[in-house]
This record gives C-alpha cells, sequence and structure tokens, in this order.
C-alpha cells in the first residue's frame, strides 16, 4: 500500500509543478497562486518520502521548511544570488523575501492537507 501511496504522492507532485509553472505564465493569476502551489509540492514531496510519518507533522514540517527557504532570500552573497540567477535556483530558492508569502505557504500546505484528506487518507480508512 506504501508503494502506491508513494506513486500518487510523486504523481501529485509533477501535476502540481505543472500547474505551478502554468500559474507563472497566465497574467491574470495572481503570484501568490504560485507560491501556495510552491507548499503544496513540498508538502506532497515530504510525504512521499515519508508516507508514514503524521500529517501534522509533515503539514507543520513543509510550512518550516517553506518559510526557511523564504526567509533565507533576504540573504544575498555572489555564490546564492549566482545560485538564484539559474531558473532552477529561482524555482527553488526564489529570489527575494517578501512577507506576503508566507500567508501562500500556509493556504498551500493546508491545500495539500485538503487533498490528501481526500484522495489518501479517507480512502485508506475504508
Amino acid at each position: 500500500m506504501i508503494k502506491r501511496t508513494r506513486l500518487l504522492y510523486a504523481i501529485l507532485v509533477i501535476v502540481i509543478i505543472g500547474v505551478g509553472l502554468l500559474s507563472r505564465k497566465i497574467a491574470v493569476i495572481p503570484l501568490a497562486t504560485g507560491d501556495a502551489l510552491w507548499a503544496t509540492m513540498i508538502y506532497f514531496i515530504l510525504r512521499c518520502l515519508m508516507p508514514q510519518q503524521p500529517i501534522k507533522r509533515t503539514a507543520l514540517f513543509s510550512v518550516l521548511l517553506c518559510f526557511a527557504v523564504e526567509a533565507s532570500q533576504a540573504y544575498h552573497a555572489p555564490w546564492i544570488d549566482a545560485i538564484r540567477s539559474t531558473l532552477p535556483g529561482r524555482l527553488v530558492l526564489g529570489q527575494g523575501f517578501l512577507w506576503s508569502d508566507l500567508p501562500a505557504y500556509v493556504l498551500g500546505v493546508a491545500f495539500g492537507l485538503l487533498i490528501d484528506y481526500k484522495l489518501v487518507i479517507k480512502k485508506n480508512k475504508k
């Protein structure tokens, strides 16, 4: 059952990456949507790596990880800015600290919890 669950989480990560990248291309979609989807992706990556962890612990760790990455964006040194100047660096590390990203991360993880409950947890309880 864990292999199937991990596969579902991996598929969700791929879908969320696609939707998140698409959200940056469509001008009418608020930028916070991409930030929320990034946090949702982090949640499902952690669920994929640690599917037996309690979901509350995974959710808390996801939010803390997102906050840590956001806080790291306030740090500027040539080496990290060089990484951030690449597409993978921008996608993973972001570019600049914004307080407004923090609520988007919380909402994104909450969205991940909702999806997780509907697709995996509720189904496994039956």
